[in-house]
């Protein structure tokens, strides 16, 4: 049985499970050591201690490589696959289903579309002297696009209040039309701007700066804090519908509010590094094996995420150097075999 301390602060109170809080510190360390290995990585290889000196040494010849080319990039991805894996967090406890995830909700499925198709009315992946992609960018037409494919989704699935069960065919079905949309023009686009649209699809963190680290810094700044306050309504809605009206839980508000926090998330998370696959499906089941609780724990998800995301990127850069894979694509081969594992478990 898992134990579990109350932590009183200032008239409030918090649960607190010290295994959970094990794997969140734990994780917090590793997570440190990947990033130092990423930041190793580049045209000009440097050792541990060289990472270091260059970090804190404003004179050191490779501060500028530090700071303002490698750290940006590791920093992304570990707030991105926190991003991702919170939100997946959320979504799983709210449809009491550990399949579920931001892709069910039309976010990432969105997110894509609406990029290729500023790409495909720009006519360029980058954007030129006018154009859809020029005017708003690849981020904001990603996180226009994640936002309104979770609000088709959400309409959809709302009939007289939100089941989780009818939340997620709902959006295994939106999401399979959204990617049939996206595929299409894929096609009717120019080959050239189309591929590097492909890039950005798959899931990369090639040659993210400060201007992706601060959106996800923010939204998780934000939406953190009020995922933890919601966190009690998050116990109750493991229970029937029944059961959560008679413990006198405002369900349909709190789903709202909660799936609301899942998107932001997911969405900031897309817009920065493209849609990487699977850290939100994995990630909180990984940590509540970890934890041993009863739904996917938020702090520990996260840090799993950021774990998930970063290792991701190592492989990426490192498994078939000089040849650098996007992230997405090595999250997506890692998590296919786990996600078949998932639904191996739930037939027996």
């Amino acid at each position: 049985m898992t134990t579990v301390l109350a932590l009183r602060v200032a008239g409030l109170s918090w649960r607190v499970r010290p295994r959970a809080a094990a794997v969140t510190l734990g994780g917090l360390l590793l997570l440190g050591v990947l990033m130092a290995l990423n930041m190793r990585i580049g045209d000009i290889q440097m050792s541990l201690a060289e990472v270091a000196r260059a970090t804190f040494d404003t004179a050191s010849a490779g501060h500028f490589v530090i700071m303002d080319l490698r750290l940006p990039r590791a920093l992304t991805g570990a707030l991105v696959g926190a991003a991702l894996a919170l939100s997946g967090a959320i979504i799983q406890s709210i449809a009491r289903n550990p399949l579920a995830s931001p892709e069910i909700l039309g976010v990432t499925t969105g997110a894509s579309v609406a990029v290729v198709a500023g790409v495909v009315v720009s006519g360029s992946a980058y954007g030129g002297a006018s154009g859809l992609l020029s005017t708003l960018g690849i981020p904001a037409l990603a996180l226009a696009g994640g936002l309104v494919g979770a609000m088709i989704v959400y309409t959809l699935a709302w009939r007289r209040g939100l089941d989780g069960y009818r939340l997620v065919l709902v959006g295994i079905g939106v999401a399979a039309v959204f990617t049939n949309v996206k595929f299409w023009l894929l096609t009717i686009g120019d080959v050239n701007d189309t591929s590097r649209a492909m890039v950005w699809i798959s899931g990369s963190l090639n040659g993210r700066g400060w201007e992706h680290v601060r959106p996800v810094g923010v939204a998780l700044a934000v939406l953190i804090p009020l995922a933890l306050l919601g966190a009690r309504s998050l116990d109750a809605l493991r229970f029937g519908d029944d059961t959560i009206t008679g413990l006198g839980v405002r369900m349909n508000l709190s789903r709202a509010l909660l799936i609301l926090a899942a998107v932001l998330l997911a969405a900031v998370a897309t817009a920065s590094a493209g849609p990487i696959a699977f850290v939100a499906l994995a990630a909180p089941q990984i940590a509540l094996r970890l934890a041993r609780c009863a739904q996917p724990p938020l702090l520990s998800s996260a840090v799993v995420g950021a774990l998930l995301t970063t290792g991701a990127d190592l492989i990426a850069r490192t498994a078939f150097s000089p040849v650098e894979l996007p992230v997405g694509i090595v999250t997506a081969v890692l998590g296919a075999p786990y996600l078949i594992h998932l639904i191996w478990r739930a037939r027996t």
